[in-house]
């Protein structure tokens, strides 16, 4: 394939980073942790040798250094980048992939790192906000479920590699484990995948859940019908 954009869109705790820790393990692609998410968070983020201070210019780059060479970023919806909106080049240049997970293991997982979440901040109806735009744009959306990814890695990463026009490589499913540079500002997020070596399935028991807990039920209700929505239309492994 040609150069290209690549970008990972997922609800927080969705395993959209042991996406990325898998992806690093190419060499034929400029891998970005969350550049959107750094933005709105810090007011900046780092592009290569470039730092970069607003949504738009981060877009400009991106589509900029596309037509050079492959690059993939993942970003995470408990964050709100609107300008994403406003830019159809984006939204139709780049190959956007969603990834998928229940909200009801997104949402004790979240609070239990951050116990006064907003509903906003679950990320699913975001994340479906965005694959509307894509479509909207003229684009080929590409949904995956990380139930898929985490119990059948190797052909989920096949599955994802065909839909987006990688070649597919079987090393990348196994690597040193480790902090990595990253995401070391947002590495208490990420320990899990810091510590791991491959793709597999992580087990948590939480006291919050939206069984014991009449606002993350709330959270849960609205958030459903939009991950629902988007498990119709992901890839069949």
């Amino acid at each position: 394939m040609g150069p290209a954009l690549l970008a990972l869109w997922s609800a927080p705790r969705s395993r959209s980073t042991v996406f990325f820790r898998m992806m690093l393990e190419r060499d034929d692609l400029l891998p970005l942790h969350e550049p959107f998410c750094n933005i709105a968070n810090d007011g900046r983020t780092e592009v290569g040798d470039r730092t970069v201070t607003s949504s738009d210019a981060l877009v400009d780059v991106l589509l900029e250094l596309a037509g050079r060479r492959t690059v993939f970023f993942k970003d995470t919806t408990d964050c709100e980048y609107d300008t994403v909106f406003d830019r159809q080049d984006f939204l139709k240049r780049g190959r956007h992939t969603f990834l998928l997970r229940h909200p009801r293991e997104i949402i004790p997982s979240y609070a239990a790192i951050k116990p006064d979440m907003a509903l906003r901040e679950v990320g699913v109806e975001y994340l479906w906000r965005i694959h509307q735009a894509v479509l909207d744009a003229g684009g080929e959306p590409v949904v995956v479920d990380s139930d898929d990814f985490v119990d059948q890695p190797e052909r989920t990463a096949r599955a994802y590699c065909a839909a987006v026009g990688l070649p597919f490589r079987d090393d990348i499913l196994h690597w040193q484990p480790g902090e990595r540079s990253e995401w070391r500002q947002s590495a208490r997020w990420h320990t899990d995948v810091s510590n791991s070596s491959t793709v597999q399935r992580q087990e948590r028991a939480y006291d919050r859940t939206i069984e014991t807990d009449p606002l993350l039920r709330k959270y849960y209700d609205h958030h459903l019908p939009f991950y629902e929505r988007l498990w119709d239309r992901r890839i069949q492994i």
